[in-house]
């Protein structure tokens, strides 16, 4: 260094791009816990329906029994919503939630063991 008084400019410049810095540091760590925080906290219902395999053929039974009177026997709508393409639109984690919350009304709650709701997600992933 030189002795000589740093530029009253120069040290702003450097304020504002530290404070810029912060604030950008700040933002991706908000990010970040909202995407990894529910991910971490889900239930165990959801996380232990998710480990399984589920068959297309026993959920699309159990859609048959439990589902078809709203959403018709090929899932193409009638009370409740078409449900063809709905993988593309709800991840399973938002189908289980969907399913056991009944979320939106007239939808009742449903919560089937873990395996039907594995085989349920797999009959509702293939209505393309």
């Amino acid at each position: 260094m030189t002795g000589q008084p740093l530029n009253p400019d120069a040290a702003k410049g450097r304020r504002g791009l530290i404070a810029a810095l912060v604030g950008m540091a700040a933002a991706a760590c908000i990010v970040a816990v909202l995407l990894v925080l529910p991910a971490a906290q889900a239930d165990p219902y959801s996380r232990q329906t998710l480990e399984l395999s589920g068959s297309s053929e026993k959920g699309g039974r159990l859609f048959r029994l439990n589902c078809a009177g709203c959403h018709g026997i090929a899932a193409q709508g009638l009370v409740g919503p078409n449900l063809h393409g709905v993988a593309a639109r709800k991840s399973s984690r938002q189908l289980i939630q969907q399913v056991v919350s009944g979320r939106t009304p007239p939808m009742p709650r449903f919560q089937p063991e873990p395996q039907a709701m594995a085989d349920l997600l797999a009959y509702l992933n293939g209505l393309v």
